[in-house]
């Protein structure tokens, strides 16, 4: 290792990536350093989309590095590659799915489904492969915040096409009945009714699946712990304390079942009048991140209690992808980096490299 290439690796080194938590090195992300004549190329591969975070990243170890070498002409080829990661012991990952996200709260209410759906379009726009998986049976709410209201075609007769929007793949039991069919239907009609959601769609090589939970700690969400693989949850709340004293046991319920949470975000954080400017925590103040250090997990990000968030999602324009140059898409995409980085830091699933050992009579 040459001199140039010592000072370029502690330099990097020395650098904290804000979504990762820690240096690229530590993070893996330094494949190669390689060094000529007062010339130096920077190979780093990251497990996150970093569509939009790309130029910002080297800009940012551009700067840092010509400080230190001046004169020194500096090529950076940076590139994300998504992998699936370990999911609880007992299931298995799916073939067209890396990973699983499950957004989940304690209570109705705190805007859960307007983050799944924003996130999704986050991660999108990143560059992931992207799907959303409308888990609530009950009360499904995806079809009309993506605008993919109607019945899903199927080539076969007995799978399902994913409905596409803003290059989202979803589906939803909402897709099937119509909007104002009441599901009465007992826990083991619910859950089966998830499983056959996800395994019979035919889902086209996603990065990643976001799943929206309905509110609670019951059947489906039991289901989605112990049968279905999931890589990691995130768990939506306001500052107030009742969302809270809920939200917490939603958390405490992925720690039982041996799912990651990758973190905590903090919806209707403040509200800002839109005619003189006046901030007012409304719900209260601090509460995600009083959470969040209680249980030693990530406050992913705080969102404002905005009339175009609500507005938007119930006219199928949901904020981030209507007006993704806005203040609010742009935390919802600071928001998805987090998400798909704490994700990035976890052990890989290697399944699928394992060879499959059939026994036959011959």
């Amino acid at each position: 290792m040459d001199q140039l290439e010592t000072v370029i690796r502690s330099e990097l080194q020395a650098d904290t990536d804000p979504y990762l938590g820690t240096d690229l090195v530590s993070a893996g992300a330094l494949t190669a350093v390689s060094t000529g004549d007062n010339a130096a190329t920077v190979t780093l591969q990251l497990g996150f989309p970093i569509a939009r975070y790309r130029q910002e990243l080297e800009q940012r170890l551009r700067d840092r590095l010509a400080a230190r070498l001046p004169g020194v002409a500096l090529t950076f080829e940076i590139e994300s590659r998504i992998v699936a990661h370990e999911v609880q012991k007992g299931t298995k990952p799916l073939q067209q799915i890396r990973n699983i996200i499950a957004v989940a709260s304690g209570k109705g209410g705190v805007g859960k489904s307007t983050t799944a759906a924003n996130l999704a379009l986050a991660l999108q726009q990143e560059g992931g492969k992207v799907g959303v998986l409308d888990a609530d049976i009950y009360g499904p709410s995806q079809p009309r915040m993506l605008a993919t209201q109607g019945r899903p075609d199927s080539r076969d007769g007995k799978s399902m096409e994913p409905r596409v929007s803003y290059q989202l793949q979803t589906i939803s039991i909402g897709n099937l009945i119509e909007e104002d069919t009441p599901m009465i239907w007992r826990g083991p009609m619910v859950t089966g009714a998830l499983e056959q959601l996800l395994n019979d769609t035919n889902w086209h090589d996603l990065d990643y699946l976001v799943v929206d939970l309905p509110p609670g700690t019951g059947d489906i969400q039991l289901t989605l712990c112990q049968r279905i693989p999931v890589s990691g949850a995130i768990i939506v709340t306001t500052p107030q304390d009742i969302a809270l004293l809920d939200a917490r046991k939603g958390l405490k319920m992925f720690e039982k079942v041996n799912v990651p949470v990758l973190g905590i975000v903090e919806n209707m954080s403040v509200h800002i009048c839109s005619n003189c400017g006046h901030e007012e925590h409304i719900f209260g103040a601090g509460g995600g991140a009083a959470m969040a250090e209680q249980y030693g997990v990530e406050l992913l990000g705080a969102l404002p209690l905005d009339i175009r968030i609500r507005e938007g999602v119930d006219n199928g324009r949901p904020t981030v992808a209507i007006e993704p140059e806005s203040r609010i898409a742009e935390i919802y995409r600071d928001i998805a980096r987090r998400v798909a980085a704490r994700l990035a830091l976890r052990a890989r699933d290697f399944s699928a490299k394992f060879p499959k050992i059939v026994i036959q009579n011959t």
